[in-house]
Parts: structure tokens; sequence; C-alpha cells
């Protein structure tokens, strides 16, 4: 941990050993950097009070040494200078300490000391037959042995943290900093108030290049175009460098600060833009590239560095849909950035096992548990949780919630399985089903293998789905239910009364539940045509021989009207909120 830690602190080496940056430029990533860890170097004054002690010990050593009176211990003669030998070792641990803690010049000052210290100790003994200096010169030679393989052991940890500086902040390929360390210093500019511009940059057709001429050639072409453009940041003002970044592939990130109006931060972009395009020689072919553009500005576009970079990506990718050039972030890609950002901190999410449960129970109109809903619930890496209502529409939009759905489902059926087996109590989980999901070739499978592994009955599961499905994708979704069916899983439709379904599909769908969207929960006692309508559905459910449950119930008011008018479950804020595992489990125990 310490060589990581390091390492984000000695950064600013590296750059010097690749040239590629300034001394300015070096200082910024190195300060933006040191950010990161909370731990600081240990004060170089605990070099003096190290030095200072060790020369008082040194005093004490010699007087005790020379000391031939006794002491008497339990019953026991003692000699004082028995004691020279523990006030040496301390003096050695506080050389230790000053090579351990302060490097080149802590190691060269024990050195010098302790090889000073031999012709003293030959002295005393061939000149004034002080043979008890015998035991010292062998601790002294054990010291120096400690503390030369002390030092060279640091060196080798300094050997690996160069190469972990490397790892940690550039890309491999081209040398420049990579997404890691511009998000570090644009956070830094923004902590410090600097005015700067984030430009977010893909080439164009770069796949071609690596599909006809080889990945060697691409690998070529972003060397190549590295160098220009790290040429031309190096050319800015000193005091204001231009940083330039690769992410990965043919995608790059700008950072840039020295420019006064909007008309001279567009002559900068293009500046880049027209170095990119200028022909490229590799293996004595010609190549000219192109790319889309996209910046975003701080503090007029955005406070937040990470939302700067995810705006610059939005408008880069609005202008390569237009054809390619140079666009400025507008508002309308504040949208598109946020679902950018939510894509990645759900993929995120699901690499790190920060999806997670909790479990809403149902109950029926005597207050008896029936079972519980699995809600799929997601944490940022800095711990705090992600409402459902920003991250489940993305997962829906980029096509990820089956993937939410399938973690949720696998956690929350082994977490209810065995605790139906510790207390023999029997209960329902119920678990969304995307259409997504239902669609899948494999959904069979992947529901029989989440049946095995969990170890939970058929019978105490039940899958929702949305009515929506009887109508995109009826015949489909209907031979699937029904081997569903066959497997001794339930069926819920889910917010039933929102979409446009009609009778003959809901006849012909194997369904064992419908369940009342809470939207019609909400308005039900605000008129009686309302209250009719959820009456009605009750009533249609009960004539296809399904239970009903109704979602959102949260007042008495209208728990009073569910139970005049028959409806056989409930699921809401008012006998139940979403627990986590142990309420749950207590819940079930009691």
């Amino acid at each position: 941990m310490r060589a990581i830690i390091e390492s984000l602190r000695l950064c600013q080496g590296f750059f010097m050993d690749k040239n590629f940056f300034s001394r300015k430029k070096i200082d910024e990533i190195d300060g933006a950097l040191k950010n990161i860890s909370s731990e600081k170097k240990i004060p170089f004054f605990f070099f003096y009070l190290s030095l200072g002690l060790y020369f008082i010990i040194s005093i004490v050593v010699a007087k005790v040494s020379s000391d031939r009176s006794m002491f008497m211990f339990m019953g026991n003669r003692i000699p004082v200078s028995a004691f020279a030998g523990v006030f040496a070792s301390m003096g050695n641990i506080c050389l230790v300490f000053m090579v351990v803690f302060f490097g080149d010049i802590g190691f060269a000052v024990a050195l010098t000391i302790l090889c000073l210290q031999f012709p003293i100790l030959l002295n005393g003994i061939v000149s004034r037959r002080e043979f008890t200096n015998i035991p010292g010169s062998f601790s002294n030679i054990f010291a120096i042995v400690s503390n030369v393989i002390i030092y060279l052991n640091n060196k080798r940890i300094e050997r690996f943290q160069e190469k972990m500086r490397e790892l940690v902040i550039t890309d491999a390929l081209t040398g420049l900093p990579n997404h890691y360390a511009c998000s570090e210093l644009a956070k830094d500019y923004v902590k410090k108030g600097l005015k700067f511009a984030v430009v977010s940059i893909e080439l164009e057709n770069f796949k071609s290049i690596n599909d006809t001429m080889g990945h060697d050639t691409g690998d070529k072409a972003l060397k190549a175009i590295a160098e220009r453009w790290n040429a031309l940041a190096d050319s800015s003002n000193p005091n204001q460098k231009d940083f330039v970044a690769r992410l990965s592939g043919s995608d790059f990130f700008i950072l840039l600060r020295d420019y006064d109006s909007s008309e001279d931060l567009l002559k900068k972009i293009n500046r880049y833009k027209e170095e990119l395009e200028k022909k490229i020689t590799i293996d004595d072919c010609d190549y000219f590239m192109t790319a889309a553009f996209g910046y975003a500005e701080f503090p007029l576009d955005s406070k937040d560095a990470n939302s700067l970079l995810a705006y610059a990506s939005a408008a880069m990718h609005d202008i390569k849909r237009r054809g390619g050039g140079v666009l400025r972030f507008l508002p309308i890609h504040a949208k598109t950035a946020q679902t950018l950002e939510m894509e990645r901190k759900i993929r995120g999410a699901l690499e790190k096992d920060l999806v997670f449960f909790q479990l809403q129970p149902q109950f029926d109109l005597s207050k008896k548990l029936r079972g519980f809903e699995a809600l799929a619930r997601m944490k940022d890496t800095d711990g705090s949780v992600i409402s459902p209502a920003d991250f489940i529409p993305v997962a829906e939009k980029v096509g990820l919630v089956d993937q939410v759905d399938a973690r949720v489902f696998r956690l929350a059926a082994k977490f209810l399985a065995d605790l139906m087996k510790e207390t023999g109590v029997q209960t329902t989980l119920c678990v969304n089903v995307s259409v997504r999901h239902l669609m899948k070739n494999n959904f069979l499978d992947e529901l029989q293998e989440i049946i095995k592994a969990s170890g939970i009955k058929p019978e105490n599961l039940e899958i929702e789905i949305t009515e929506s499905i009887m109508i995109d994708s009826a015949e489909k979704a209907l031979q699937c239910i029904k081997q569903v069916k066959e497997m001794g899983v339930k069926v819920a439709i889910d917010d039933f009364g929102t979409g446009y379904s009609s009778l003959s599909y809901l006849n012909k769908f194997p369904a064992d539940m419908l369940k009342i969207d809470k939207s019609f929960i909400d308005v039900m006692n605000t008129s009686e045509s309302s209250k009719q309508y959820v009456a009605t559905i009750i009533s249609i459910g009960h004539i296809l021989n399904l239970k009903v449950i109704s979602e959102g119930v949260e007042t008495a008011d209208q728990l009073e009207t569910l139970q005049k008018i028959g409806c056989d479950y409930i699921q809401g804020f008012i006998w139940g909120r979403p627990l986590p595992p142990d309420e749950a489990e207590k819940l079930i125990r009691a």
C-alpha cells in the first residue's frame, strides 16, 4: 500500500524522465495527485530529533560502559556496564529510523557515524585494553549490515514505484497521461478556481487503419499524433501549459488554460485540429486524419470536474454524428452527458459488486406476510446510494437492465432460500423481469441455473412482467411464460392498467397475480370513478381466477377502500417499506 501511495506522490520524477512536460506542468500534476492520499511524509524535524537522540544515547553508553559499580537486583549483583549494550541498541534503532524514513541523507549520515566508531572502538581495545569494546565492534558491524540491507531494499521499492507511476497515470502506448491523470488535474483546477476548458476528441475512421493496415500502423499513427499535439502543448504559455491526455483507442482529452475569450479558445482548439489534419507518413504511406472535437468550460458550463469531462464528451459525440468538426457544449447535451456518466457508474457497480437488493414485504388484508418483492439498489464508488429513479431508466436505455435484474435475482434468491431452510417459514420472492431480459434466448436456462444455485424452490418464486409485453412480443412472451409456469414458478403482471393490453391477451396468459399500479391507488379516493376503476381491475382479476395486489398503499383510507372492494394483497409504506436483508429476516422470524 505504501508503494502505491508513494508512487502517486512521486509522479514528478516520472514525467521528468519522459521529458514530456515543463516544470510548471509537473508541479500541477504532482500537486493534484498528492491530494489522492491523506498520508503525509514525516517532517524533517524528526531527522534532527533522531540524530540528537542518538548522540545523547552514545554519551550514556560511554559513561555506562566505563562504570565499574554494581547494584543489587533480586539478590544478584549486576554491573552497571552490562546495560551498555541495551543503550547501544537503542542508538542503532535511531539510525535505522533515519535510513527507513529519510532515504539517501539518512543512510549517508548513519553509515558515516557507524564507520567513524570503528577507530574509537579499536583504539580502546588495542591501547587501553578495553576488551568490553569487542562486543560493541560486532554490534557496530551488525548495524552497518542491517542499514545497508534496509537501504538497498528501499531502493528496490523505489524502482518498483517508478513502474507503478507509469501504470497509474500514463498511457503505455503514447506515454501521454491517461484518463485518471487528466481527471485528477481537472479536479485540482476546479479546486483552485482556475479557468480552463476540457476538449474531448475522437479520431474519425481510425478503425479502418487498424483493419486495413494492421494495428502496428495504427499504433504508430497514434504515437505520431501524440508527439504533434504534445509539441504544440509545449509551445503554449509556460505558466499555463496545455495538457494532452489519451483515454483509450482513438479518444483524447486536452485541458486548455491559456485563452482570454471564447473566440480565443476556439482558435486554440482549431490549432490542434489543423495539426492533426497535416499529412502523417508511416512506412512510406501517407495518411490524413480528422476528428470530432467537443468542449466545455469551467466555470461557465459546470463547476464539477467529472461533469465537465462528460459534457465535453457529449458535445463531441453530437458533432461526430453531424459529420465532424468542433462543437461547444450546449445545455441539450447535459442529459446525454448525465446518461453517459450514469452508464459508467452502472457498469462500474456491476464489476465491483455494488449492486445490492432490498426487500419490500407484501401482506394480505389481515396483515399476514405473503412474501417480498426484491428491489434493485446500487452504490456509487464513494459508498453513497444512487436512487433507483436515476439508474433504472438509464439501465433500461443502454441495455444493462437485464444484468441488474439478474444480479438482484441471484442475491435475493440465495438469501431467502437459506433463510427458509433455517426457519422453515415458507414465503414468496417476487422479482421484476424486464421485457429485454425475458426475451433473451437464454432466459429460461438462466432461471433454472438461479434456482439450482440458490436452492430456492420454484413454488417460492414469482416473476413480475409488465403488461406492455402482451402487446410488443405477445406470442414469444406467451411461449416463454408457459415454460416458466411448467417449472412451477408463479407469474405476476406488473403495473396493470397503465398499458393497452386487451382482455383476450390477458385471458391467454397463464398468470397468477395482477399488480395494480401505484398511480391508480394514489387517486383512488379522489373520485367515485377512480375508485370504480380500481374495483373493476380487481373484478377482472378475480373473474380470470387471478389474485390481485395493490402497490403503493400508503394511507389508512386507501387500505380501508381496498378492503371494501375486495383486494387480496397490498404492498406499500403503510405496512412495510423496503427493508435491508437483516430487517427482512427479523420480519420472517417474527
